[in-house]
């Protein structure tokens, strides 16, 4: 069983605006937006979800598999690892 994936809040500020989510990383002010799969995986990170039960929530909100997924679901996690806005837990 692999560990959840939780966001890391005291190192980043977002907002919602219309469909988009704006992160802004607090130690350099670096701006993200995240649409469409991007939010879905956002939204879905809980700190008790791991890598297995995102890919089976996305597979479960976009009706496809999740294999078909998992790359870009693995890269875009890296993303935020590599960025500091999220770690396992």
């Amino acid at each position: 069983m692999s560990c959840p994936i939780a966001k890391l809040h005291t190192r980043f500020a977002e907002a919602v605006v219309d469909e988009e989510i704006v992160i802004m990383r607090l130690d350099n002010g670096e701006l993200l937006s995240l649409t469409d799969s991007g939010a879905a995986i956002w939204r879905l990170i809980d700190g008790k979800r791991d890598r297995a039960a995102l890919l089976a929530a996305l597979a479960d909100d976009y009706q496809t598999r999740e294999s078909g997924m998992a790359a870009d679901v693995d890269a875009f996690l890296d993303q935020l690892r590599k960025a500091g806005l999220v770690a396992d837990v």
